[in-house]
């Protein structure tokens, strides 16, 4: 337990590092915003890359440390991975706090700043203060994804003892199967890899998509009611709101179909092993990528506060439409992909525990169905393909949606490059 505090307590500081506006790496984002917008995002995308390597070693050692203490045991083992992730959110009431204060602050210096009645220090202070809020959220999601690694670790290893109990007489045949070198772990391994990058990719489409749409109206509400920017004239929030809500709704079904059927299409198509390693590739590839994406988004949106803070031409200044963007294409990395790979994670796992009886059944003794096992296998991966051959169609509808066509809207206003 107390090695699952002192990780928190790692997490904290490495997120916060790489995080804080005070700190050299979002100092960096900010300088590279005087040459462009491109050169935002590949410096933010380098700070993720670079803090998931450290975070993923800090996790790894936590686990690491917590099997060591079980002498060789390998029950023991899992129960003090267990205790280290349940030493972990001993610090919960600081983790719901630290994530509260995210939110409450951004949210704040935003009404402030459409309200047009704080003054020139108190707008400051704001900006400060969600500057601090993006560095607590940052935090709590890396805490988020440890508490999540060391929770899937529990259950893998839960999940490879039940696969030895189910096997009974053929364990033997069963453990030949979990050998590393063996080519089906080895596809099995990438598998999981895959989902973890389909997953993000699904989500981050999905905000561009409602993204897409949101301009589309916004656009639309502009054209047809004069007087918004004046105040004469009110827009039409209701739709817009209605947007996000539906899209919201309707795209949280194709990860979820994702991180359901996967495990089962892998089980029972090529094997207990392979499920083994799939998991262990979705674990090893989720904490990396769940890091980079909280990370990094961290780190555009602090730049973007920095330059606000009056560096590098501050507001109104082409640096700063540069990390406007940065910040813009580090939300979806931040808040929706990043966090989202926690439950992936954990889903996986649990589905994978839950269907081991059965893939070790259809597999080996009696019971031995290939037949069966495959037709579940091949009904599974076509429920995923399906799902996301659904979600791609929906780009096609987006002028519908919105009432109009990107044809009708306005083109934006040239920028001059200096």
């Amino acid at each position: 337990m107390l090695i699952g505090i002192v990780l928190a307590a790692a997490i904290l500081a490495l997120t916060g590092y790489f995080t804080g506006t005070e700190h050299r790496p979002v100092k960096d984002v900010g300088r590279t915003s005087l040459t462009g917008h491109a050169t935002v995002i590949l410096s933010g995308l380098s700070v993720g890359f670079e803090s998931a390597v450290y975070t993923a070693i800090v996790i790894g050692a936590a686990v690491f440390g917590a099997a060591l203490l079980a002498g060789g045991s390998g029950g023991l083992a899992l129960f003090a991975v267990a205790l280290a992730g349940c030493g972990l959110l001993t610090t919960v009431g600081v983790i719901v706090a630290m994530d509260t204060f995210g939110p409450v602050s951004d949210n704040a210096q935003g009404i402030a700043e459409m309200s047009g009645e704080v003054g020139e220090e108190g707008a400051q202070i704001l900006t400060e203060l969600d500057a601090v809020g993006n560095t607590t959220k940052a935090i709590t999601k890396g805490i988020a994804i440890a508490t999540a690694v060391l929770a899937a670790s529990a259950l893998f290893a839960s999940y490879t003892q039940s696969a030895f109990a189910e096997a009974g007489r053929f364990a033997a045949e069963v453990e030949e199967s979990f050998v590393v070198y063996d080519a089906k772990l080895i596809v099995g391994a990438l598998l999981g890899a895959s989902v973890v990058f389909l997953f993000s990719g699904l989500a981050i489409n999905a905000v561009g998509r409602a993204a897409g749409a949101v301009v589309y109206e916004v656009r639309r509400q502009f054209r047809e009611i004069p007087g918004i920017m004046e105040g004469t004239g009110r827009p039409e929030y209701g739709k817009v709101v209605d947007i996000v809500t539906r899209d919201s709704l309707r795209e949280l079904a194709t990860p979820g179909i994702l991180a359901i059927l996967a495990p089962v299409a892998v089980g029972f198509g090529l094997g207990v092993g392979p499920l083994a390693g799939f998991l262990v590739g979705a674990i090893a590839t989720g904490t990396l990528m769940a890091v980079f994406l909280a990370n990094a988004g961290g780190a555009w949106d602090n730049a973007k506060k920095l330059v606000e803070d009056g560096h590098h031409g501050g507001k109104g200044s082409e640096a700063h439409a540069a990390t406007v963007t940065g910040d813009t294409v580090g939300d979806p990395f931040k808040d929706t992909a990043g966090p989202a790979i926690n439950p992936l994670l954990k889903v996986m796992n649990l589905v994978s525990l839950l269907i081991v009886g059965a893939v070790v059944s259809l597999s080996y003794g009696d019971d031995e169905n290939d037949l069966l096992r495959i037709a579940i296998a091949v009904l599974a991966a076509a429920g995923i393909a399906a799902a996301v051959y659904v979600s791609k169609q929906r780009e096609s509808q987006l002028d519908d949606e919105v009432g109009g066509t990107p044809a009708q809207s306005p083109p934006p206003a040239p920028v001059e490059t200096p």
